[in-house]
């Protein structure tokens, strides 16, 4: 689990409309995490973030017009991106198509041939 101590808060007026409240308060929210200041991630785990998203990962939330719910959305949207930048992507094992599939296969295109040749003109 990331420990909320290495994420860094920044908060910032919202953009959009919104009237007097948007103008007043800062509802914006960018949530920053420092890879490489991290101790909660391994070394491997470190390089692994940093070659698919880089040393810093940012995100922003400013869907709502509350501050906490915006630093809510930013940490979840954070810890996603970090997730993702983690998961392992698993090599493809290449199969062979079974003898029934290269049979059905077969029928299909004699079936749509045959279908496409009754509709041509006679000569």
């Amino acid at each position: 689990m990331l420990p909320l101590s290495e994420i860094e808060l920044q908060v910032s007026r919202s953009s959009g409309p919104g009237g007097q409240h948007a103008q007043k308060s800062e509802t914006r929210v960018v949530a920053v995490f420092d890879v490489e200041a991290s101790s909660a991630l391994t070394e491997a785990q470190k390089r692994r973030v940093i070659a698919r998203a880089g040393p810093v990962l940012r995100a922003v939330a400013q869907d709502e017009r509350s501050q906490s719910r915006n630093r809510e959305l930013a940490v979840e949207r954070l810890v996603a991106a970090l997730r993702e930048a983690l998961r392992v992507v698993r090599k493809r094992v290449p199969t062979k198509p079974t003898a029934a599939a290269r049979e059905r296969r077969l029928e299909q295109k004699k079936r749509r041939s045959r279908t496409k040749r009754l509709r041509r003109e006679l000569d």
